[in-house]
């Protein structure tokens, strides 16, 4: 790596470092009981339906007031599962990178209405499927990662193409994140994203 990309990981990690530990401080242990709640479930069924998907909505602080969730609603929920279940498959298919896992279960959860675009919740179902591999986007992370001068487009595969940013801040944490999952990196840039210096 050259000097300058050293400069750029070093700048990027004085950011997300004390951003986790203010998401830490500031938010309450008991947030991200419902996630868990999910995350179990779906281990133990290996899909998502109405239910979980509902409960993640929730978790997202999203408005469940759209067309789309009426469309959901709408189906069946074995074919919510049905769905879902070659998503969850993709995520946890440990001969694909994380990327190439990412790109591929972004794609299995884009045949459910109101996931063509959009990866702030496909990201939490998909991440519900797999804790400790996936990670969570949306617009705040969007904003850290514009903010501290990483590219990350909206072109399509953008989940897939965040699952390798991540990595490769993994990669160069230059000793700051050594114990650090994706879904730590994830939390410490919705933080900055939310609470921009």
């Amino acid at each position: 790596m050259d000097d300058e990309g050293s400069v750029l990981f070093s700048q990027v990690w004085n950011v997300l470092v004390p951003a986790r530990a203010a998401y830490l401080d500031s938010v309450s242990p008991h947030y991200d009981e419902i996630f868990w709640e999910v995350a179990q479930r779906v281990e133990r069924t290996g899909s998502l339906g109405k239910a979980e998907i509902a409960a993640l909505v929730v978790w997202k602080r999203l408005s469940a007031q759209t067309r789309w969730v009426t469309a959901l609603m709408s189906m069946p929920d074995s074919e919510v599962r049905v769905i879902t279940e070659q998503a969850v498959a993709s995520v946890r298919d440990p001969e694909l990178s994380r990327g190439e896992a990412a790109r591929a279960g972004r794609g299995a959860i884009s045949e459910l209405p109101g996931f063509v675009k959009g990866d702030a919740l496909a990201s939490a179902i998909l991440t519900s499927a797999a804790p400790m591999r996936m990670a969570v986007y949306d617009r705040r992370v969007q904003r850290a990662i514009d903010s501290l001068g990483l590219t990350l487009t909206d072109r399509p595969g953008r989940y897939g193409r965040y699952m390798d940013l991540l990595d490769t801040l993994l990669e160069h944490d230059g000793g700051a994140a050594d114990d650090w999952t994706v879904r730590d990196v994830d939390v410490a840039l919705y933080w900055a994203g939310k609470n921009p210096q």
